[in-house]
This record gives C-alpha cells, sequence and structure tokens, in this order.
C-alpha cells in the first residue's frame, strides 16, 4: 500500500512534484476513538485515508456533535488543511472510528504544489466542491426532512458501511451524526421496532425489514 496508489492526480504530476511530495508526506497510525483534527485549533493537512474509517463532524457552543461526512479508503481530506485555503475557515473535526492508517500531506506543501500544478488546482477545487455540496445536502435533511425518514436513511447507510443488517450503535452515537436529541432517536426507533423494521438490544440495532425502511427513506 502506497502513497502514490491513493492520490488521485499522481500520474498528471512532474516528476520533481512526485518527489516533494513523497519527501514530505507523513505516515500515521490512529487508534479507533482518536480525534486526528480538532476544529480550528491548528493545520493538521490534507488527509489521504490508506485504511480504516474517519468521520468529519462540526461541535456546537453547547457541545453537541453533528457528523458531517464519512472518510473511507482512498478517500482525501481537505477540511484539516483549509488553513492553505485562504478564504475558508471550516472548523470540522476529525475522529478516527476504525484503526486507520492515514497519509498527511502538511498544508504548505500542498499549497505550494496547488500554485505550481493546474492538474492538482482543478482536483482540489473539484474536491471541494463536492465536500461542501455533501454538507448542504446534510443541512437539507435537517431543516427539511422528517426524522422517520433521516433515521431510515441513516440505518440503511450504516448497513452499507458494516456490510450487514446487524449495526453496533447507541442511541446516542446515533443522535450525535443526526444532530437531535438522544431521546428522539429513541423514540422513533421504538415505534421503528413496533412497526417491526428493527429489532433493539444494548448498543445494538437489527434491521429486519430493510425494503420498508427504503420506502421510508425515499
Amino acid at each position: 500500500m502506497s502513497f502514490s496508489d491513493h492520490f488521485p492526480v499522481w500520474d498528471k504530476l512532474s516528476g520533481a512534484q512526485q518527489k516533494i511530495l513523497s519527501e514530505h508526506v507523513i505516515a500515521r497510525t490512529f487508534p479507533k476513538g482518536t480525534v486526528i483534527h480538532e476544529g480550528g485549533l491548528g493545520c493538521t493537512g490534507l488527509l489521504v485515508v490508506g485504511s480504516g474509517q474517519l468521520r468529519a463532524f462540526i461541535l456546537s457552543e453547547d457541545g453537541r456533535e453533528i457528523s458531517l461526512y464519512r472518510l473511507l479508503d482512498r478517500d482525501i481530506c481537505l477540511f484539516s488543511a483549509s488553513c492553505m485555503l485562504r478564504s475558508i475557515r471550516f472548523d470540522v473535526s476529525i475522529e478516527a472510528e476504525r484503526d486507520s492508517r492515514v497519509w498527511i500531506v502538511p498544508a504548505e506543501i500542498y499549497r505550494r504544489m496547488m500554485e505550481e500544478s493546474a492538474p492538482l488546482a482543478n482536483f482540489t477545487n473539484e474536491l471541494m466542491a463536492n465536500r461542501f455540496s455533501e454538507v448542504m445536502w446534510l443541512m437539507e435533511q435537517i431543516l427539511w426532512h422528517s426524522m422517520d425518514r433521516r433515521l431510515a436513511a441513516y440505518l440503511l447507510e450504516q448497513s452499507a458501511l458494516e456490510g450487514g443488517g446487524v449495526l453496533t450503535l447507541t442511541h446516542e452515537q446515533i443522535a450525535r451524526d443526526l444532530g437531535t436529541a438522544r431521546e428522539v432517536v429513541t423514540r422513533m426507533l421504538r415505534y421503528f421496532k413496533n412497526e417491526g423494521l428493527v429489532q433493539l438490544s444494548r448498543g445494538c440495532v437489527l434491521l429486519t425489514d430493510a425494503d420498508r425502511l427504503s420506502a421510508i427513506a425515499q
């Protein structure tokens, strides 16, 4: 597993640019639960996921978390290096949801290379636009869509990530990801249980009718 295989525009960089990246990129391993980047406290750099799973989230003034998106193998996080984009200030925190291997490109190195490489600059702009689209989609879900629809979609998404219908999730975790109160999640899960859509046990949600959940989500 090499950095060059995980960096989408590697082949479009010059030999000198590839050499600079290779010399400065840092390989790190983060255990599950590690906060890799904390809001506006510093500039960690560009994160490239080699393996594992990261979660990007924002923290409200009263300490509530809202998950924005997840990063899987070969995904790239720019918000952890937003200091290199002078017009953008977005205080996102990044946490390892699973044991993860990550490459970190120092922000100053990446910014300098963007100024020299049109393909890299275009890729960065496209990546940033895609991330903002994901965030705006999430805001739309929170503002306009009912909780049953959001929860059904969330459970199906987690099932796809886990590769099965048994989800090791607490009500607190779900509430955090959906940006709502735990009590709201508990009431809705109990409703889903009564409808035969899920089974509940401590720290676990079992999907029993994915088709009906999909119909609710849509």
